[in-house]
């Protein structure tokens, strides 16, 4: 008759429970202190109690053991780390040229190239994605010729005004100088009849036949 294993459980009696964490927290620290002996190996040892008293042992320093623990953990998780980052580098790799290949592929298809192991289905479908495309790209231009159509009717716009202003000044500037050689006329007028009014004419006085000449 084979016996079935014992199922190892918490003990539930809090007595027996303490009594039992005295009597193997000794036996594991007195293996412990034999196995740094005998075998000269390096050894550290802690534990809690459940009421969170510390026990330990170390063959050595504790600290020292703990920053060697340290450094042994974080190296193996580097080499770990490094082993999975290049396999995980080899499978993107290895995707993303499988999907470059596809594009080639369907990019030769689309140019009417390598269409000899096509199916209808696919030709078919090649033929939408072409018709689709050539919808898109006639809209486009379209929309393109409208952009170019309103920035020259805008440039033509701001060069009317400019030429609008351009011309109110010269109309502005033109008015002004025919009002200048005016004055001027009018001045040089008014120059010539005023030295012909005020020239002076000194004619001898008229005598009466009373008034006598002198002798």
């Amino acid at each position: 008759m084979v016996r079935g294993k014992t199922q190892m459980r918490r003990i539930e009696n809090a007595t027996s429970r303490q009594v039992t964490f005295s009597k193997r927290r000794n036996g594991l620290l007195k293996k412990a202190f034999e196995l740094s002996v005998l075998c000269d190996a390096e050894v550290a040892l802690i534990i809690f109690s459940p009421r969170g008293k510390l026990y330990e042992f170390a063959s050595s320093s504790m600290k020292d053991t703990i920053e060697r623990y340290r450094n042994q953990v974080k190296d193996a998780q580097t080499d770990t780390s490094s082993v999975e980052d290049v396999q995980h580098l080899k499978n993107e790799t290895a995707i993303m040229a499988k999907k470059v290949e596809c594009l080639e592929v369907a990019k030769r298809k689309l140019l009417g190239e390598s269409l000899g192991s096509s199916s209808i289905e696919e030709l078919v479908r090649i033929e939408q994605q072409l018709e689709r495309s050539v919808r898109i790209i006639r809209a486009r231009k379209m929309q393109v010729y409208n952009e170019q159509i309103e920035q020259l009717q805008a440039k033509e716009k701001l060069l009317a005004e400019e030429n609008a202003i351009l011309t109110e000044k010269c109309e502005i500037q033109k008015d002004q100088a025919t009002e200048e050689v005016r004055g001027d006329l009018l001045l040089l007028e008014n120059g010539e009849n005023s030295d012909v009014e005020t020239e002076l004419f000194m004619w001898p006085p008229e005598r009466t036949a009373k008034q006598r000449w002198p002798k």
